[in-house]
């Protein structure tokens, strides 16, 4: 093969590699992220209850739109997760999410992001998504006990939109730190999670919320 020859083969392999990581730029999505969304069959996704003395209530409240690619809770199926089915140990999860809105002056919204969950859920780590902002708090697992935590005197700013607009969440578990970053700004930290592995979740309390762009990227 002639020496002008390989040099277009290079010149061709990296004008390809270039697009493709524009491509991926303008999506929002980051080198070796992937698309969680599931099914309209919720596949690789399990309902687990939020207190195993509750329990899973028959009524099915997650649906997916194939057409906006958005998953729903419809919010009136029980307190619940929906959790993803592969144990995870470092990785950043990003979710775009926005509550349904139920009328002016209407405040009292509730659901969550998990991080960490036991498989059952005795232990998790929660993100907190509220009008009055986004925080960590659950059940940490700390010398040998289940002790539970709530950051929200510890967050910096409340970055939460109004209902009906969408937010970006950012959890990154790297190690025993889990970093809260609300709409591109860290707003929450803890620095002790005593799970090194677990499942990562969305929760369902009581009111209509839309989730899109969950992506998940693992770390090494």
């Amino acid at each position: 093969m002639t020496r002008w020859r390989i040099y277009f083969l290079m010149a061709s392999a990296l004008t390809v590699v270039a697009a493709m990581l524009a491509t991926g730029a303008a999506s929002g999505q980051s080198a070796g992220s992937v698309d969680l969304l599931p099914d309209e069959a919720l596949h690789g996704w399990t309902r687990i209850p939020f207190s195993a003395i509750d329990g899973v209530k028959p009524k099915l409240q997650w649906r997916v739109d194939p057409a906006q690619h958005t998953l729903i809770c419809a919010g009136d199926g029980g307190h619940e997760w929906l959790r993803y089915d592969k144990e995870l140990a470092d990785f950043v999860f990003a979710v775009d999410w926005r509550f349904t809105p139920r009328g002016e002056g209407e405040t009292r919204y509730n659901s969550g992001v998990g991080a960490r969950l036991s498989q059952f859920g005795e232990i998790y780590y929660q993100a907190q998504t509220t009008l009055t902002g986004g925080y960590l708090f659950g059940n940490n697992f700390v010398d040998g006990a289940l002790r539970r935590f709530n950051l929200s005197k510890e967050m910096k700013e409340n970055r939460v939109k109004p209902a009906g607009e969408w937010n970006h969440y950012e959890l990154r578990a790297q190690g025993s730190h889990l970093t809260l970053a609300v709409n591109g700004v860290v707003v929450n930290e803890l620095p002790n999670c005593g799970l090194l592995k677990g499942y990562i979740a969305l929760e369902a309390e009581g009111y209509e919320i839309t989730f899109r762009d969950l992506k998940l990227q693992v770390l090494p």
